[in-house]
């Protein structure tokens, strides 16, 4: 069983950083997309970011390019989520989704993720 566990959010002023972490335990890790979504209340959950296996193709949504990073470390199986000059439009509850299928396209589209980590907070306040 594939388990994410999130960290790394808290509340920051608008214009500062965050760095999210998410550490994935089973063995296809490596070798499957990894993406970042959030939610913020009342909303439905949105695409932020996704990054392939190999690091080698990244997707973000038009609302966080250029303001966030999406990376990963495979020999940790972890994968980050750098954010910065945030601002309060970003205040959701990230989380972390990973692609169990194989040899296939980035993709934004939530349903297409099978295993999601429980959530962490991120507050920016204005």
């Amino acid at each position: 069983q594939v388990q994410l566990v999130e960290s790394g959010g808290g509340l920051v002023q608008a214009g500062g950083s965050l760095r999210l972490s998410c550490a994935a335990s089973g063995r296809t890790f490596s070798r499957n997309a990894m993406a970042w979504f959030r939610q913020a209340p009342g909303k439905e959950r949105e695409f932020a970011a996704a990054i392939s296996w190999s690091s080698d193709i990244t997707l973000y949504a038009n609302s966080v390019k250029g303001r966030f990073t999406i990376s990963r470390d495979n020999a940790k199986d972890t994968v980050y989520l750098q954010m910065n000059s945030l601002i309060p439009e970003d205040t959701a509850v990230y989380y972390c989704a990973l692609d169990a299928r194989i040899r296939r396209p980035l993709t934004a589209v939530p349903n297409l993720y099978n295993y999601w980590g429980q959530g962490t907070q991120v507050t920016v306040s204005s």
